[in-house]
Order: C-alpha cells, then sequence, then structure tokens
C-alpha cells in the first residue's frame, strides 16, 4: 500500500504537495499554541492559557476534514497524519491541562503530584489503545478530555478533597469500558450535539472573559451540556433496555 501512495503521489505537483504539506504543518501548530498555553499556565493567567488551548481546539476541528479535501494521505505518503495529531492532541488535551490540575492549588498539596503522574500517565496510555473509539465512533471510557475537565475544575472550585476525588475517578475511568458521545463523527442526534457544543463554546468564551466569575445560569448550562455529552449514550441504553 505504501509503495502505491508513492507511485500515485510522484504524478503530483509541486503545488498540490505543498498545499498539502501545509496541512500538516497546520497540525503541528497546535503543538506552538501548546507551549504558548503552558507559558501562560506558568504565570497562573489560567483564563489566558484555556483560551489558547481553544485555539488549538478549532485547529484539531479543522485540520482533519481540510486533510481528507487535500487527500493528504495520498499527496505526502511519507508524513503520518494520524501520528502527528495524536502527538499535538496529547500535549493539548493531557500535558498542559495536567500542568494546570496540578499546579493551581485546586487539588490537596500531598495529592497533587501523584494525579498528575496519573493524568499523563493514562492519557499517554489513552492515546496508545487501538480501542479508543468504538465501531459507532464513540470514545471508549473516558477521553483524556483533561483539558475539559480542568476548565470544569476551575469553574466550579470545589474543594481541594472533592477535586482530588474527582481527578482521581476521571484516572480510573479512563480504563472503564463506557461510551462517550463524540461530538462530530457521531451520527446520532448529532445535529443536537453539534447545537450545543455551539451553545457551550459561546458561554465558554463568556466564562474566560469573565475570569471564571459567571452567574449561575451560565455555569448550570456549562454543567449541563457536559453531563448530556458524557451520559446521553448511557441514557439511551438504558432506556432502550427498559422498551425490549
Amino acid at each position: 500500500m505504501d509503495q502505491l501512495n508513492q507511485q500515485d503521489s510522484s504524478s503530483v505537483s509541486p503545488g498540490t504537495r505543498a498545499a498539502a504539506f501545509s496541512v500538516h504543518i497546520f497540525t503541528a501548530m497546535g503543538a506552538g499554541i501548546a507551549l504558548i498555553a503552558l507559558l501562560e499556565a506558568v504565570r497562573e493567567h489560567w483564563a489566558a492559557m484555556f483560551a489558547w488551548l481553544g485555539v488549538a481546539l478549532v485547529i484539531d476541528a479543522l485540520d482533519g476534514p481540510i486533510a481528507r479535501r487535500l487527500d493528504v494521505e495520498r499527496v505526502q505518503p511519507n508524513w503520518s497524519g494520524d501520528v502527528l495529531d495524536l502527538v499535538v492532541d496529547f500535549v493539548t488535551y493531557v500535558f498542559v491541562p495536567a500542568y494546570a490540575i496540578t499546579a493551581s492549588g485546586l487539588l490537596l498539596p500531598l495529592a497533587a503530584p501523584l494525579l498528575g503522574f496519573g493524568i499523563v500517565v493514562s492519557g499517554a496510555l489513552y492515546f496508545a489503545d487501538r480501542r479508543m473509539k468504538t465501531p459507532d465512533n464513540h470514545f471508549r471510557g473516558f477521553p483524556a478530555l483533561w483539558n475539559a475537565a480542568a476548565f470544569y475544575l476551575f469553574l466550579l472550585h470545589w474543594p481541594p478533597w472533592l477535586s482530588s476525588l474527582v481527578v482521581a475517578a476521571l484516572i480510573a475511568l479512563t480504563f472503564v469500558p463506557f461510551n462517550v458521545v463524540h461530538p462530530v463523527r457521531v451520527l446520532r442526534l448529532r445535529t443536537l450535539t453539534l447545537s450545543l457544543i455551539g451553545v457551550w463554546a459561546v458561554l465558554a468564551v463568556i466564562t474566560l472573559i469573565q475570569d471564571f466569575n459567571v452567574a449561575a445560569p451560565i455555569t448550570i448550562g456549562l454543567c449541563a451540556i457536559a453531563v448530556y455529552i458524557v451520559g446521553s449514550d448511557a441514557a439511551i441504553r438504558l432506556a432502550r433496555s427498559f422498551n425490549a
């Protein structure tokens, strides 16, 4: 297959190759943005850190459709977009948020380093798991969305003991085979899911602009959407079991 791809790519014009490679550069920019987010985190500019991680999310959402449209896999067969995407996702979804969760004072002091270690190790194992997605494109287990977990920890600002328990539970849930909706690829209720993600994005931007000092309705809305994403598949399966 690799030889066929190389043969197919040999007749591609330089301009097409450059356009295809620019998609890889676009994806790799996410790693650079992760560094900027980390620098903001070191300065304890938490809202700015999340804003940069949000930019990385936009890149992650756009690079795949662009790559498929430009047939990057065939045009640039020597570069693995899948591997590049995983590398960038690890630093933006796991590593930078792990630092923020560990260094922010949200966790118990003695537990924070151990839980940060657990976040990074479990996240690395999750990204290496070939079963991370189900055949119908759900995530399997807690999908290492530590950027989102960190956002909610900053938003809710629970007592350190409770935040520590939540983080420990999420680490364990990484390896539990329950389904979590992929906002784009799961066909069931996709219109509703995407609409809620749009609402979530607006509420999240407001939250960052106000440095997490938002009114209760915004917090409730953000939490309700999170419950839908995490629990909708389980609720549907439970309802079907009662109707069977």
